[in-house]
């Protein structure tokens, strides 16, 4: 009873210490600000008529935006986006107008795959709405050839719009002399390219980004092992659980949360702190701050990603 007393007063100091490092004023010069942690469609998500949605629309929770990350670099007066949006004018923003304000509204992209949460964000980059020339998308050759090929993402192609920056898996990008990334390949529903995590490297920390994923057990790699070479993994958390909707999980295979919890139970409450939940459905109960399942979790040592949350490179 008293080592279970123990445990659980440390993993309320992990994730006491750890709110205070996301939301304190950023003062380091590298560092990944969280810009959205729903899934592709986002919350609320079209055509719900439960009380998750109902409870945006009643003004009682606020909107949550798709997955992304930014990379800032202070020093070096650059920034990154990690997957583009259907929230991507708003993420954008978001960088410009709190982290670094400049004339190049963005130094690259970098993508992990063709689902609709993660690439589309890119029309804002046509002529009908930013319209202008070169901005940096790093692809993995099937997701560049799908967007060569295939309109209307190939007129911005043509345009210019875009340029298309190719990536290989477990190549690394050097972006300057203090930060670098590594795509690396993860087994999903690959209907029209490849899916890549990444591992963002500063000269402090390192962290994973995995938003989607079929199954652990499908990876060549051993999920804890990797978790345990960083600081952060921000990984698949779609679902929390089998019975969270009903429809047929084979179609839409993601780690549930819960499988996640039991693949670390044996761990360190350090390496189950290094675990940052991200890319929520919208009926998943975690994706609130104050759900009593996301509190349960917390209390175990694992961590939530939340927008405007700050982590130091």
């Amino acid at each position: 009873m008293k080592i279970n007393f123990i445990l659980l007063i440390l993993s309320l100091f992990f994730v006491s210490c750890n709110a205070k490092i996301q939301d304190k004023k950023i003062d380091y010069q590298q560092y990944i600000t969280i810009l959205g942690i729903a899934q592709d469609g986002g919350y609320p998500h079209i055509g719900c008529q439960k009380q998750c949605c109902a409870d945006f629309y009643n003004g009682n929770l606020p909107k949550k935006s798709v997955v992304s990350l930014g990379l800032v670099d202070i020093e070096h007066q650059q920034k990154w986006l990690f997957d583009a949006t259907p929230d991507m004018h708003t993420q954008l923003a978001e960088l410009q107008q709190k982290h670094i304000k400049k004339e190049t509204l963005i130094d690259g992209i970098f993508l992990t795959h063709a689902h609709i949460g993660h690439y589309t964000g890119l029309m804002y980059f046509g002529r009908e709405a930013y319209g202008k020339k070169n901005i940096s998308v790093f692809a993995m050759p099937k997701m560049k050839e799908f967007l060569t090929n295939n309109g209307p993402w190939s007129q911005l192609v043509s345009l210019q719009n875009i340029v298309l920056k190719n990536l290989q898996h477990d190549s690394t990008i050097i972006l300057n002399n203090k930060l670098k990334v590594t795509p690396f390949l993860v087994p999903h529903r690959d209907e029209f390219s490849e899916t890549v995590g990444y591992k963002i490297e500063g000269t402090k920390n390192t962290a994973l980004f995995i938003p989607d994923i079929d199954k652990w057990h499908k990876w060549k790699k051993n999920i804890i092992e990797e978790v345990k070479k960083v600081e952060y993994a921000f990984v698949d958390a779609t679902f929390l659980d089998q019975n969270e909707v009903k429809r047929a999980m084979t179609e839409v295979p993601h780690p549930f949360i819960k499988e996640t919890i039991n693949l670390f139970k044996d761990e360190s409450l350090a390496t189950k702190n290094k675990v940052i939940f991200i890319h929520f459905n919208h009926t998943n109960p975690a994706l609130q701050k104050d759900s009593k399942e996301r509190k349960e979790i917390e209390k175990l040592g694992f961590r939530f990603a939340n927008e405007g949350a700050n982590f130091e490179l």
